[in-house]
């Protein structure tokens, strides 16, 4: 199934009155990690790029100010809950995360968890992503992909013809979708499944002299 932004408003419609009861706790430690991986400082900007429920706010620490995009209004109703609870001082943002909806190279850093294998188009996203960051801003990504030099299986494109009804494509690979983009890996680490989930840190690069 093509994944488009008219099918994940529909189908996070439905998940947003129960996301946080199924997936809250299978997802918290690559959330955890990725965010004591990221390291903000005090004082610093976090752009969350498909924010979705809010489950990374209550995870953010004090003297960080926080924007959050997401495409569906009710994931962000669910975002909004959670503000008693954050640390951070936060703003919601509802629009789509392949487009630059905040100012180009404001933010210290920024959160891709869980959206690079949800939004129609991952590296559209990355892209965006990277172009709201600071010269030498860091990406904190927490996701699931392919193994890269690797073409899905059959079994698994079976599986992702269900996982794409439910709003999310298993078989992307980090590697295409960052081909020619202006970051570097500086550290990549296995999480859930077996590692079937990473925790990746990356480096946006400083302009050319």
């Amino acid at each position: 199934m093509t994944m488009t932004n008219r099918w994940n408003r529909f189908i996070y419609r439905l998940w947003s009155p129960v996301y946080d009861s199924i997936t809250g706790r299978l997802f918290l430690p690559g959330r955890t990690l990725a965010l004591e991986m990221l390291a903000l400082q005090p004082g610093e900007k976090v752009l969350l790029v498909g924010v979705g429920t809010g489950a990374d706010l209550p995870l953010l620490p004090s003297g960080v100010e926080a924007t959050g995009i997401d495409l569906s209004p009710e994931m962000l109703a669910q975002a909004r809950n959670k503000l008693p609870a954050c640390r951070a001082a936060v703003e919601l943002i509802q629009g789509d995360a392949q487009a630059l909806l905040v100012a180009e190279n404001s933010f210290d850093a920024a959160i891709l968890n869980l959206i690079l294998s949800v939004v129609p188009d991952g590296r559209a996203c990355l892209l965006s992503t990277l172009r709201a960051l600071k010269p030498g801003g860091r990406i904190v990504i927490f996701d699931k992909f392919q193994p890269d030099n690797s073409q899905p299986s059959i079994l698994r494109k079976t599986v992702n013809f269900f996982s794409s009804l439910f709003g999310t494509d298993i078989t992307r690979a980090y590697s295409e979708m960052s081909q020619g983009c202006a970051c570097a890996v500086e550290q990549d680490v296995p999480s859930l499944f077996n590692g079937m989930y990473r925790v990746m840190v990356l480096r946006k690069k400083q302009p050319a002299n």
